[in-house]
């Protein structure tokens, strides 16, 4: 994905899906049921399926249903992009706790496969990122983080990729 005119510039991420997610805790699976049920998120048709207990995996599914389809018969692009849009904020949220500021920034979706099918997205957040970020950032600093996640079916393909542009500040 060079040059594309949405701006995604880097190769959409070719992992399948995770095999082994991470197991939830009991706060981890309230925050996943509060989280599908919240009426902004509710009405992308997507539901998060498992929030790892340290929050730096979570998975998300978008179901091919009459709630997600579009008139040509493919998943709708604002349910894709819906799906995916709050996951890293939130994420990086949890991880980094109370002394930072976290917002989405900027966002581009480039749309690679029709999606007939129900497609999946595997957020993951390392150790080794979070530490980046601490380690950089003295209070008052900010700096802006770039992640890319894929959409794919069971089979590994992959129908879209989004890259995330997330605003993190340290507070004072």
């Amino acid at each position: 994905m060079t040059d594309s005119p949405t701006g995604v510039d880097r190769d959409p991420d070719p992992r399948p899906l995770r095999e082994d997610p991470p197991a939830e805790s009991l706060r981890t699976r309230l925050w996943r049921h509060g989280f599908n049920l919240l009426p902004a998120y509710r009405g992308t048709g997507a539901r998060v399926d498992r929030i790892g207990a340290d929050w730096r995996f979570v998975r998300v599914r978008i179901p091919f249903n009459w709630r997600t389809r579009n008139a040509v018969g493919t998943i709708f692009g604002g349910s894709l992009y819906g799906a995916i849009d709050p996951v890293f904020m939130t994420m990086l949220r949890r991880v980094l706790g109370d002394g930072f500021t976290v917002w989405d920034k900027s966002a581009a979706i480039e749309f690679l496969e029709p999606g007939r099918e129900t497609l999946y997205a595997d957020f993951e957040l390392p150790p080794a990122e979070t530490e980046a970020i601490c380690g950089a950032l003295a209070p008052g600093e900010s700096t802006d983080r770039e992640y890319l996640v894929s959409l794919v079916d069971e089979a590994g393909t992959v129908h879209a990729a989004c890259e995330k542009t997330v605003y993190v500040r340290r507070d004072e």
